[in-house]
Order: C-alpha cells, then structure tokens, then sequence
C-alpha cells in the first residue's frame, strides 16, 4: 500500500480532512511518516526540513488537506526582574544556540537540568510549563543552513613551492 504523500505546505483557510498534534521536533522535519488523529496516514515528502506552524495544512497528492496542530510540551518558562535582565538571559541562551521562544515577558526553553542551573546563577525565575514550542526562526535549522554557505568559496592560497619560481593561475 503506498501512502498518500504531503508535499505541499499551506496556510490557514482550508477545509481540513484530519489533523495531526506533533511537538516542535516532529513539526521541524522533511520526511517522516504520520498517523493523523483520525487515523489517516500519510508521507510528509518536503524538498528541505521545515518547520510547520500551528494552524497550517500539509495537502496530500490527492487534494486532501491535514490540519498542523502545535501539541503541548514539557517547557522551562524563563523570567527576569526587568526587560533588560530577560534580554541578557535571552543573550546567554541564544550564546549556547539553544532553541527559545521569545516573548516581551518571558522566554520558552526545553527542560535541561544545566541550563536551568545557569539560569537560575543569573538570577532567573524558572516555572515547568506545558505549551507548545515555537522557538525563534527555526532555530537551530533555518539560520545554520546560510551559516553554512559563507565557507565556501574563500579560495586559501597555499604555497607549497620551495623552488624559487611561483606559478600563479588565476
């Protein structure tokens, strides 16, 4: 049996056939195979990994249009005294490329016991939340793919050529 493939992202605005509750890590994927709550499965077959939003739709071959809900994770809420004090927290994790959700009052991070313990030593307040997990940009996906780019084509000219006379290509 071939499953129906979705290759298609899509905005809010469809009418759905079934949906899926995925957290962050399964809603950042290229190729992975999903049951639907309704028990449709299907193929998600995207040319690069994407983050899915809530709200959003993956279209099937067939048409068919499968509902992207945002489930709720295990999540540290991160607050501060004052703004200034949250824009530094938010420096330290950003220094350590942690996914965060940023919010003018607070910043959403996974659970991870060192983290919090840093946290806390800068003077953070730390609550266990479940919410669903929308870290800035993609995090860890979107931005290092054009980090990744700027390394090529620096051309490092080495010269290895003890005899006196140098042969210059260019």
């Amino acid at each position: 049996m071939t499953l129906p493939r979705a290759t298609t992202i899509v905005d809010p605005g469809f009418t759905a056939a079934d949906a899926v509750r995925l957290d962050y890590d399964d809603r950042f994927r290229r190729r992975k195979r999903y049951t639907a709550e309704g028990g449709l499965e299907f193929l998600l077959d995207l040319p690069d990994a994407t983050v899915l939003r809530d709200g959003q739709g993956l279209r099937l071959e067939d048409g068919r249009v499968v509902l992207v809900k945002a489930a709720d994770e295990p999540l540290i809420e991160v607050r501060a005294e004052s703004q200034g004090a949250l824009v530094k927290l938010a420096w330290h994790l950003g220094n350590r490329h942690l996914p965060a959700e940023l919010h003018p009052d607070r910043i959403l991070i996974r659970q991870d016991h060192v983290i919090e313990h840093m946290l806390i030593g800068l003077g953070a307040a730390l609550a266990k939340v479940s919410a669903p997990f929308n870290p800035e940009g993609g995090a860890y996906g979107e931005h290092n793919r054009s980090a990744h780019q700027h390394h090529h084509g620096h051309g490092h000219h080495h010269h290895h050529d003890g005899h006196g006379h140098h042969h210059h290509d260019h």
